[in-house]
């Protein structure tokens, strides 16, 4: 279980192989379930076609789609369509990027399974039977005593082996079809190989620098996601800590007075520590509405992409400046006997 439980970790934190992952897991599923598909083509003309082609079409939808739920990133991608502007722009490469990188992993099952379906011929000999031309395979002179409507009736019963009497005739004739249905197939899927080479290929030669732009920026908007959730699970869980201290202090306050004075210092110092460390996960919010303010504000106002560069200087500097001053100090001071001597260099960046 704890192997499972620690896969199951790494895909989630490495997002780009967890979505390759589903995306080959539906492609064998595609394949398996075309495999374990029971093919019964309803050999009625009203029928074949309208069934051939549902087959052929309706699966591939439908993995569509569901590549797009089992994707995580399409919440993202609609929460940066639809969140307020605030004090970062929208940019509109980078939605077509993540929107397009969702669209090509969801696009792997659907086309598997149209190009398992066409090599395999039978959904085309059911929704093309009908459109034959069958002097070309043997002997046809029945046919010609038949009216229009008997001769489609017959031909759409070649798919069914047991209502097709003319063995040979049917024989030849699903022959001829499969070959076309699996000349397709190799079109389709020489169309998507060569599609695929385009975009991997020659796409970044010609904006290398767009699409590292995109790239950066479309990770950059997932893992601050992930890590924003991260935050406030950790604030919510050291608030509930606090609140549930705060409220067995008062109610039991005797009881909690006992229990310091028998676990001792070490247990009160490891208790004043937690304390401590849960209080600075608060970040200095207390109160329900403080809360409630700040996750409005984050999503109706998100801050600009610009660090404050200046504060972390002056922090720097300030502990550069505090070092240097104890050093001066102390040779003021005549506390430089039997000590070595320290060279300082100081380095003052303008950036």
């Amino acid at each position: 279980m704890d192997k499972f439980r620690m896969m199951f970790q790494f895909l989630q934190s490495n997002q780009e192989s967890f979505m390759n992952g589903i995306c080959g897991i539906m492609a064998l599923a595609s394949a398996q379930m075309y495999s374990t598909f029971e093919f019964s083509c309803p050999c009625m003309p009203e029928y074949n076609y309208t069934y051939g082609i549902g087959l052929l079409l309706i699966p591939p939808i439908w993995f569509f789609m569901l590549g797009f739920v089992l994707n995580n990133n399409v919440s993202v991608l609609a929460e940066e369509w639809k969140r307020p502007t605030g004090e970062r722009l929208k940019d509109p490469t980078i939605l077509r990027y993540m929107f397009c990188s969702i669209t090509q992993r969801s696009l792997i099952a659907p086309a598997l399974w149209v190009s398992v379906t066409l090599m395999d011929g039978k959904s085309f000999l059911c929704a093309f039977s009908t459109n034959l031309d069958i002097e070309k395979f043997g002997n046809s002179s029945f046919i010609k005593e038949m009216s229009e409507t008997e001769r489609i009736r017959l031909l759409a019963r070649i798919p069914c082996e047991d209502l097709f009497e003319h063995k040979e005739l049917r024989v030849a004739a699903t022959r001829y079809i499969k070959c076309i249905s699996q000349a397709c197939g190799w079109i389709f899927l020489l169309m998507i190989t060569f599609t695929a080479f385009l975009i991997r290929a020659i796409r970044p030669c010609f904006t290398q620098a767009a699409f590292l732009k995109t790239k950066y920026w479309s990770h950059y908007i997932d893992i601050e996601r992930k890590m924003f959730d991260e935050t406030c699970k950790e604030h919510a869980k050291s608030f509930a800590k606090v609140c549930i201290h705060q409220y067995f202090e008062n109610i039991s306050g005797e009881m909690q007075s006992l229990h310091h004075h028998h676990s001792g210092k070490d247990g009160s110092g490891d208790e004043e520590e937690d304390k401590r460390s849960d209080e600075e996960r608060l970040l200095g919010i207390r109160a329900q509405d403080d809360m409630n303010k700040v996750l409005w504000n984050w999503h109706t106002c998100k801050p600009a992409l610009a660090l404050r560069k200046d504060q972390m200087d002056d922090k720097n500097n300030s502990k550069l400046t505090g070092k240097i001053n104890e050093a001066f100090n102390g040779f003021a001071n005549g506390h430089t006997h039997g000590t070595e001597k320290k060279e300082w260099a100081v380095y003052y960046s303008k950036v």
